[in-house]
């Protein structure tokens, strides 16, 4: 992983991957779910798939690999696509990468009150500061969370943000799919 710092945790390091793969993809992609396994438990009991990941025994490598999930399904509601997640213990954290339009917080008085969900939609696409972002976020069983946001318009890997509050209602939906 060629931009990713090495004193990142291996969560941080697993988020920056998939926000480097997503960003090879280009813009206006649909979002992308990622299971997080432990790769030197998926070198041991998978070999043939870790060689296929690229994470064949011998080199030096993230300590969590990100497996991508079947795709999400068009026009469900993300938020209920994730509710119907069950993980095996195999899996020790997922990630989700999403684009979204975003608007600066001075923009937030100004927003009409009592539009519906699709017209607020609307007036965010249609407001002149706003901002397409990539959001990629991360999350462990043990609750542990990352984010990296990456703007359209500073599309380059040395502006990529990165933190754990970053999104906190996609942390908590996707840390949902680890509770029984």
């Amino acid at each position: 992983m060629s931009n990713t710092p090495m004193a990142a945790s291996p969560l941080t390091r697993a988020v920056l991957e998939i926000d480097e793969y997503a960003s090879g993809l280009g813009w206006d992609q649909p979002a992308r779910l990622f299971a997080l396994v432990d790769t030197a438990r998926l070198r041991a009991q998978e070999p043939a798939l870790a060689s296929q990941l690229g994470q064949e025994g011998g080199q030096e490598s993230a300590a969590l690999t990100p497996v991508e999930q079947e795709e999400i399904p068009a026009g469900k509601p993300l938020d209920e696509f994730l509710g119907t997640i069950a993980w095996p213990d195999a899996v020790v954290g997922c990630a989700l990468t999403v684009e979204r339009l975003m608007l600066p917080p001075s923009a937030e008085a100004s927003v009409p009150q009592g539009l519906s969900e699709a017209k607020l939609a609307k007036w965010v696409a249609e407001h002149p500061d706003r901002q397409e972002v990539r959001m990629t976020v991360g999350v462990l069983r043990d609750g542990t969370r990352d984010s990296a946001l990456r703007l359209r318009e500073k599309d380059s890997p040395t502006e990529v943000l990165t933190g754990g509050d970053l999104v906190p209602g996609l942390a908590e939906a996707l840390s949902a799919t680890f509770e029984e």
